[in-house]
Order: structure tokens, then C-alpha cells, then sequence
């Protein structure tokens, strides 16, 4: 509490800032710190032990540098998210904060796949425990990774990103991907599935509401140039070793800004989504569980998952 005013009593000194402001700040800092503490961290408790079925370094490689990290997805063959890949990069980025680490470049050490999304065998014919756990722990990271005070880039290095992939990425401060053959975006309603309105306040936050609307109805998936044209990602590179190089030079624009003065723009943008789904995560689980696990989802899920098997 005392910090929240000293930080406040030192902008107050020397910048334009009202006292009013100064007020209002202080009021965003503490409520921003509740979501935290009371939405992120018991979730986190919670999860633990199933944690331990999976180590954290074999799914997710940490490689701290200098006031930056590069997080690596690597849950070969498609770094799906289940529900221990999930917890692996939420713990991940506490362990980062915990370590005041200033940013991060997410991304994948997967050849072929930044992240194919949701593991779709966690929803499909799931006991209660698994199925809520696995949603709460997604709820989880992406209050984290949204609401993230450190800057975060996602490089996506290695093709495709739909659905829970792409979530990732435009949790994210800023997006640099791979030209090519690539696609990227929201594909829920082609698996019968509807994303749900944390998905949506963020896609629209990155995109605009027409866009979104048209894209999340008709799970539509992007080449790079046409997300990058209407901004699902920020900017395109032509080969992995650019890649890193313009990653890094992104994540550095960004941590040259006052890190206060950055977090509270942001926070601007996403605090409406943030605070949605932290007042409303119960009932958000509950209608979750429901619906995954009604006859039409169901079969839907097992049809996909046959398909999946033929290819293979």
C-alpha cells in the first residue's frame, strides 16, 4: 500500500498529472493487484499438484537473458494445451515476475507449429475434476499473460496458430510472424465450439469489433499478410534468423518506455476483459463444463478427433 503512494507522490512531482489523476491511478494499481491476488494465485495453489505429473522444464524452456526472457512452448508435436502445458506456462510466468523480469518473447520449439491450441482430448468424454480444472487454469494464464505487466512478444517463428494459439498471441503486446504458408485466428464455430467472451474482448481489442464479428462467426484463419493488414499481427519476417533479430528489437522498443507509464496505457485497453472475466470466472467455468459436455459437442469433438487418427 505504502509503494502504491510513494509511486504515486513521485508522478505527482514530476509530470502533468493531476491530483486527481494521481488518485485514480492509485485506485487502478490497487484494483489491478486484486485481480491478481484473488483470481490468479489461489488458482495457482490449487493447481500444484497436478503440475507435478508433468516437469515444467520438459514442456516449457525458460532462457532468461539480460531484463528478458525468451519462453519456449515445446510440447511436441503441435504444443497443444492441455491441462499441464497450461499450468506450465503459468507457472512460468510467475516464476518470471518473481524474478522482476522486464519481458518476454513467446514462442515455440516446435519445428512446424507455434501452438495448434486447446488439447481437444481434455473436453472430450473428461471427468468434472479434469474438465474444470482444465478450464480454470486456462482462465488462469490468460488473466496472467493479458494483464501482464511485463512486455511481452509473441514470435510466431514456425507457421500455424489457430484457436487457443492464437489466443496466446494476441495476449500479447506485440505479434511478429513467420511469412509463408502460416495462419493465424480464432477457429472455434469449424469445431462446433464457441469461443467464449474473454476470447472475444480480446480479439476485438486487437482487431475491432466488424472484424472479429465476421472472423469468430466464420472461424476464419489468416495468411500472414492478411493479418497483418488488419492487425492480428504487427509485423511480418522472412526467415527464422530475422525472426529473432526483429522479436528482440520489438521487445526492446517496448521496454525502453517507462514500465508504469507502459502497464497503465495498457491496462487502459484491457481493464473492461480483465475485470469481465475475474468477477464472472465461476459462472464462465460453469457454462463451460455444460457445454462441453452436451451430446452435439461431444460427438462434434469425436468426429474430429476420428479425423485426426485417419491422418495419422
Amino acid at each position: 500500500m505504502e509503494l502504491v503512494w510513494i509511486i504515486s507522490l513521485y508522478y505527482m512531482a514530476t509530470s502533468w498529472l493531476s491530483p486527481f489523476s494521481i488518485l485514480n491511478f492509485r485506485t487502478k494499481m490497487m484494483s489491478f493487484a486484486s485481480i491478481t491476488r484473488n483470481n490468479v494465485l489461489p488458482v495457482l495453489r490449487r493447481s500444484s499438484q497436478i503440475q507435478s505429473t508433468a516437469s515444467l522444464s520438459s514442456l516449457v524452456k525458460l532462457e532468461e537473458k539480460q531484463g528478458y526472457a525468451v519462453v519456449s512452448m515445446q510440447k511436441p508435436p503441435v504444443n497443444s494445451l492441455s491441462l499441464e502445458m497450461i499450468q506450465a506456462l503459468s507457472q512460468s510466468l510467475s516464476e518470471l515476475e518473481k524474478n522482476k523480469c522486464k519481458g518476454i518473447i513467446l514462442t515455440s520449439a516446435c519445428p512446424g507449429i507455434f501452438s495448434a491450441g486447446l488439447d481437444i482430448r481434455e473436453m472430450y468424454q473428461p471427468t468434472d475434476e479434469r474438465l474444470s480444472q482444465f478450464w480454470s487454469s486456462l482462465q488462469t494464464l490468460w488473466l496472467q499473460l493479458y494483464g501482464s505487466k511485463m512486455a511481452t512478444v509473441a514470435l510466431i517463428n514456425v507457421s500455424h496458430a489457430p484457436a487457443g494459439g492464437c489466443l496466446l498471441a494476441i495476449c500479447c503486446d506485440s505479434r511478429i510472424m513467420l511469412n509463408g504458408k502460416s495462419k493465424i485466428g480464432l477457429n472455434e464455430t469449424k469445431l462446433g465450439i464457441v469461443a467464449p467472451s474473454w476470447f472475444k474482448d480480446t480479439f476485438v481489442n486487437t482487431i475491432g469489433v466488424r472484424q472479429s464479428e465476421r472472423a469468430l462467426q466464420l472461424g476464419s484463419l489468416f495468411n500472414p499478410e492478411e493479418a497483418l493488414k488488419i492487425g492480428l499481427v504487427d509485423k511480418l519476417v522472412p526467415d527464422m534468423e530475422t525472426a529473432t533479430v526483429v522479436a528482440e528489437a520489438e521487445l526492446k522498443e517496448f521496454l525502453q518506455i517507462p514500465a508504469m507509464a507502459r502497464y497503465l496505457s495498457k491496462m487502459k485497453i484491457r481493464e473492461a476483459a480483465l475485470k469481465g472475466l475475474a468477477e464472472t470466472r465461476e459462472a464462465d467455468l460453469n457454462q463451460f463444463v455444460n457445454f462441453a459436455k452436451t451430446d452435439a459437442v461431444q460427438k462434434g469433438l469425436g468426429l474430429y478427433l476420428q479425423s485426426l487418427a485417419k491422418k495419422n
